[in-house]
């Protein structure tokens, strides 16, 4: 690996401008098709095998025409203090607003509240309800504003109107401020890590361009493969994060061979061997992690998975040949100014060995002189810089404690996270609705008035279907359910059985006591499918329960189902990948290990702010509530790539030390001294990224940029900083070990670039015995 990457480095570097060629136009072609593919809404929703989505399935059969997973809007009116929605002006204007609305292109039918009872009790709200024949993220522009306008002209009348339902659900919005807040504090740490401009500009750079690629390339398939806002708003966000860190990690190993006094291809070359071996095996476990999210048999997740993947890939690829091409035009200017001025001492010391050489006269002397020069002024050199690093840098200090107090770190790490992951056995699954959105928005106020004027289960009806086509009396099994319905706790109403025309079919609207989100409405839910199985047995019709709440409940139990499956998935294929990496079965266990304990803290600590509501306000959380049901396999999938990252980059350094010689303690400050400041700089800018989706109103994007971004600072600081450390120091050398049986299966990667220093080595013997040919003659 090492070897193919250390070869294809150098031809990247002296074939920058075809490599940079090739980038610049997948770019353009990506963008090109981007601008030119048709409008696509979001991926359709869709849960197969479950029972809320069987029903949706029975629905559009049975009752043809009816839109049954059409988006619906609803218009909210309260009378002024002192007014009922009765008043003859008040009621005028409703009329007016239904006939409005009834003129839609994909409206399929608007109802009069004054006909169908939809007005509270006390007379203050009124409600119309309104059917499209589309879902409802997938509605015309010009039917969402002309739904708001409706809402704005009754409005000027004087009474109070909000606008709720699904059809004004735009997409998902990530926050372009959040995100050029993010992306600047990116620059900041890079600058400050690398320092230089040129060198920070890079990785930036590229990792821009790997995200319109594959951002862009999301945009332009989106209508074939039925891709959706979030979908690209996923791929954003980790291209980012991970297309910064790699290039990071290759710029910052190019620099450290160019201080070895390294020629820029050859210091190009070791970088992608070495550097850019670890980027491949980090992003493979990245890409086995998303693309694993299929196992969960959801369209939505496996799509959003893939895509993120795809744009890993490009992150891996442009990092591996793009980063090189760039150097060759940087030069060395992507040294840090302090190298730069210390440079002058190596400078001196060449140009003194030339002098030397060209005394000579003779074409041997000038060679010898050539190389004494060299030599002279990189050991000048060197000697001035280890004269100015006499101080061991903070990494090699922080190893260094760690090493002697080993025991103490690691139970402070183990304690610590522990206790912030502890409010996850409280965890509450569901998916955001409106009751969740801002207090300012129009959604959440019309959720309001429909609590405040009809219960608060009335934003979350349940839909109960009958199929009545095997029962000797369909009429009679739909009233045994209606009965059984009503006998049941946190039952508001429920209306009259409606069938179809082949009267084989019935709906039945119930609307729960209790809001949509609470225990009580999904303990409703399973009360009444427990119900329909003795209805089956004693009248030979099923019940179906479905309808948003349904089919979020059952969301949340697919999940929660698989995500035992997904995990052994993704931890199983990449601690087999991290063994074949490290050589070792104890380093890929204690990664796996680590991983955990970081994600169940990064879950505790999103409970507490979104579900408990503990500084939430810092956040802009105005309503706790449910976590979002995709939340922790989400997490795990994510989190899980991201943490093997850091695993790699400052492990495989450690590896490298210690496959050279170096003993375990000593390999561990090795690694420190060489990756911890890059790999801290990496976490700082993926949680810079992942926090700027933060700013987000979508409260899914919020949830998830929070989540990313102290997920990251748990595994980069706390394990893989701390806890990794102090058990490679308990373990010593058994941290190495394998049976030699599978190390003679396993194939040899090579991570470490031993073939690298084995070529190093055999160059260095044919330059001497020229140097002794030299001499002889």
């Amino acid at each position: 690996m090492a070897t193919f990457l250390y070869k294809l480095g150098r031809l990247a570097f002296r074939r920058r401008h075809f490599v940079a060629l090739i980038w610049v136009a997948l770019l353009t072609l990506a963008g090109v098709g981007a601008a030119s593919a048709p409008a696509a809404g979001t991926t359709s929703f869709s849960i197969p095998g479950v029972e809320a989505q069987k029903a949706f399935d029975l629905l559009e059969q049975r009752f043809p025409g009816a839109s049954a997973d059409g988006g619906t809007g609803r218009i909210v009116f309260k009378a002024p203090e002192g007014e009922k929605m009765t008043d003859a002006a008040n009621k005028a204007t409703v009329e007016k607003t239904v006939d409005a609305l009834g003129d839609g292109s994909e409206v399929v039918s608007v109802t009069d509240p004054f006909t169908t009872g939809a007005v509270s009790k006390d007379g203050t709200v009124a409600y119309t309800s309104v059917k499209y024949d589309a879902p409802g993220m997938e509605l015309k522009d010009s039917t969402r504003d002309a739904l708001e306008k409706a809402g704005d002209e009754a409005r000027a009348t004087g009474l109070t109107v909000d606008v709720g339902g699904d059809a004004l659900q735009a997409g998902a919005e990530p926050g372009a401020i959040g995100e050029v807040i993010g992306l600047a504090i990116a620059a900041v740490v890079l600058v400050i890590t690398l320092g230089s401009l040129v060198a920070a500009g890079l990785p930036l750079l590229t990792a821009i361009i790997g995200v319109g690629i594959g951002v862009s390339t999301i945009t332009a398939l989106a209508k074939a493969l039925d891709l959706g806002d979030t979908t690209s708003t996923l791929a954003l966000m980790i291209g980012l994060a991970v297309g910064i860190d790699y290039a990071l990690f290759i710029v910052s190993r190019y620099r450290s061979e160019l201080a070895e006094g390294r020629d820029r291809e050859e210091a190009v070359g070791r970088a992608t061997g070495t550097a850019g071996s670890a980027v491949v095996f980090a992003g493979l476990t990245v890409v086995i992690a998303l693309a694993g999210l299929a196992v969960v048999n959801v369209p939505m997740l496996t799509k959003m998975g893939l895509a993120a993947a795809g744009t890993v890939v490009v992150a891996v690829l442009i990092a591996l040949t793009m980063i090189p091409a760039l150097l060759g035009y940087a030069g060395k200017r992507v040294r840090a100014t302090g190298e730069k001025r210390r440079s002058t001492g190596d400078r001196t010391g060449e140009k003194t060995g030339e002098k030397t050489g060209e005394k000579t006269g003779e074409k041997t002397g000038e060679k010898t002189g050539d190389r004494t020069g060299d030599k002279t002024g990189a050991g000048t050199g060197e000697k001035g810089r280890q004269g100015k690093q006499a101080k061991p840098g903070l990494g090699v200090r922080w190893a260094s404690f760690v090493i002697r107090r080993p025991a103490a770190v690691l139970l402070l790490g183990v304690v610590g996270l522990g206790a912030i992951a502890v409010p996850a056995t409280q965890l509450e699954l569901g998916l955001p609705d409106d009751g969740s959105q801002p207090t300012s928005t129009t959604q959440r106020r019309a959720y309001d008035l429909l609590s405040e004027g009809f219960g608060p289960g009335f934003n979350g009806p349940l839909m109960i279907v009958v199929d009545a086509k095997d029962s000797d009396d369909p009429k009679a099994a739909a009233t045994t359910v209606t009965d059984g319905i009503k006998d049941l706790k946190d039952v508001a109403t429920v209306t009259p059985a409606m069938f179809n025309k082949a009267g084989d079919t019935a709906t039945i609207t119930v609307i729960p006591g209790s809001k949509p989100s609470s225990t009580q409405t999904e303990d409703l839910v399973h009360s009444i499918r427990d119900q329909g199985t003795d209805v089956r047995a004693d009248t030979g019709a099923q019940v179906l329960v479905t309808g948003t709440t349904a089919m979020n409940i059952d969301f949340s139990q697919k999940l929660n189902d698989a995500l035992i499956p997904y995990l052994g998935l993704v931890v199983g294929l990449a601690f087999l990948l991290l063994i074949v990496v490290f050589r070792s079965i104890l380093v890929p266990l204690k990664a796996a290990l680590g991983f955990l304990l970081s994600v169940l803290a990064a879950l505790g600590a999103v409970v507490a702010v979104f579900q408990w509501g503990w500084l939430g306000g810092l956040i802009g959380v105005e309503e706790t509530g449910p976590i979002m049901s995709m939340m922790p396999i989400f997490m795990v999938g994510v989190v899980f790539g991201l943490a093997m990252d850091y695993e790699v980059f400052l492990v495989t350094r450690m590896r490298e030390a210690y496959v050279h010689g170096e003993s375990p303690s000593q390999a561990i400050v090795t690694g420190f001294r060489h990756s911890a400041k890059v790999v801290a700089a990496a976490a700082i800018i993926m949680m810079a990224v992942f926090g700027g989706f933060i700013s987000s109103t979508e409260s899914m994007i919020k949830m998830i940029g929070f989540g990313l971004a102290i997920a990251v600072f748990f595994d980069a600081f706390i394990v893989r900083m701390a806890i990794v450390p102090a058990v490679l120091a308990l373990l010593g050398k058994k941290a190495w070990w394998l049976p030699k049986w599978l190390d003679r299966a396993l194939p040899n990667v090579d991570v470490e670039g031993e073939g690298l220093k084995t070529q190093a080595d055999a160059t260095s013997s044919r330059d001497g015995d020229e140097d002794r040919e030299l001499v002889r003659a």
